[in-house]
């Protein structure tokens, strides 16, 4: 069978087989994979609500024999809250099904420590009772002097919780953190997340944390032994911990832009922050996905030609009557015309519209909508 190849200017030629996104997939991931390891917030739900359309897709997906693991860098809830609500949103789940971050660094700690270590948490209550179920011994005030400090998201942290943890980490005890994910999707927007607290911390102690979290693959990992999955897909919505945490476990990854990643990220991504698959949100698992194609240079995906041009890529619409797959044909075509060119780096991406459907898609996006040759 022969590879396709396309000239990178000034540099190697890159075979398509090589690129992310470019294969494709023929058969629907959902009868592909035997099971998903989904992320919650911005995949499964946006605040307290279902992401429109996830649950059932995530029925559809079980019914084709895919089974669901539960992923989660939101050390707020334990696995039993977040079960519950996953079941009240129609999604059927037990705590088994569900990895937290907390579960984690709890069991990093223990491993550092021993049993009966001391342990100062900070974040929601997911992350006192993680430590507690590991064997460690939790405490309240710095004074009790902890061994180790494990900071998590939790929506009622205050000033109190973080001088806690700053005068415990100043003390001699080590900083862990579940995860430091700067943001978090919500129904209002972007908002601050366990990373932006966790900086605080460790501006004002000088220390950085040891974070135990996704993109590690030890919670994937641990899903994987608890699914006795053979070929598991990650289904995420964050490049840096879902993606790269899909490649550092060697598992397959489909994108969805449902929570906090975009186009113009996407098409900034590096190669451990690319996906294999991309998709509006978690539905794609039942969906065909289009591969990408190179074509005189270029690279096509369902009609739609993304060229370059000097240092920047041109996209072309097959017309405004075309039928698109899942409205990202374009962007698919874009983002492994953009790699294509620099398969070891991300940067961002110089993007024109060739026609008018391709500017409005582009503007769609929130890519720069010019026409080329204005």
């Amino acid at each position: 069978m022969s590879t396709s190849r396309s000239a990178v200017p000034g540099g190697r030629a890159v075979s398509r087989e090589s690129l992310p996104l470019s294969a494709g997939a023929a058969t629907a991931p959902a009868q592909t994979y035997d099971v998903a390891l989904l992320d919650l917030d911005g995949v499964v739900y946006v605040g307290p609500a279902a992401v429109p359309g996830v649950p059932e897709a995530l029925e559809g997906a079980t019914a084709v024999g895919m089974r669901l693991g539960f992923v989660t860098n939101n050390a707020a809830r334990t696995p039993d809250q977040v079960a519950r609500h996953l079941t009240e949103l129609g999604v059927p789940a037990e705590p088994a099904d569900v990895i937290t971050s907390s579960q984690a660094a709890a069991s990093v700690v223990a491993g550092l420590f021993g049993a009966g270590a001391r342990v100062l948490p900070v974040g929601g209550p997911g992350v006192a009772a993680a430590l507690a179920e590991a064997g460690l011994t939790v405490v309240d005030r710095a004074e009790d002097s902890p061994a180790a400090v494990v900071q998590g998201y939790g929506p009622e942290v205050g000033w109190a919780q973080l001088a806690e943890a700053v005068v415990a980490v100043r003390g001699g005890a080590r900083h862990v953190a579940t995860n430091t994910d700067a943001t978090i999707p919500s129904p209002r927007g972007i908002l601050p997340g366990n990373g932006a607290l966790v900086g605080v911390v460790s501006t004002v102690t000088g220390q950085q944390p040891l974070v135990t979290g996704k993109p590690d693959p030890a919670m994937h990992a641990e899903c994987v032994r608890r699914t006795g999955a053979r070929r598991p897909l990650v289904v995420g919505d964050r490049l840096d911990t879902d993606i790269e945490g899909a490649r550092r476990a060697g598992a397959a990854s489909l994108l969805v832009f449902s929570g906090v990643a975009t186009p113009v990220d996407l098409l900034a991504a590096g190669p451990d922050h690319r996906p294999d698959l991309l998709a509006p949100d978690a539905a794609g698992m039942l969906a065909t996905h289009p591969a990408v194609t190179a074509v005189e240079g270029a690279w096509r995906c369902g009609g739609w030609l993304a060229d370059a041009t000097g240092d920047e890529l041109i996209l072309h619409s097959p017309g405004p009557q075309a039928e698109q797959s899942d409205g990202l044909d374009g962007l698919r075509a874009l983002a492994v015309a953009h790699w294509s060119r620099q398969p070891d780096r991300g940067s961002p991406a110089t993007v024109r519209a060739g026609d008018d459907a391709a500017a409005a898609a582009l503007s769609g996006w929130g890519l720069i909508d010019d026409r080329a040759g204005d």
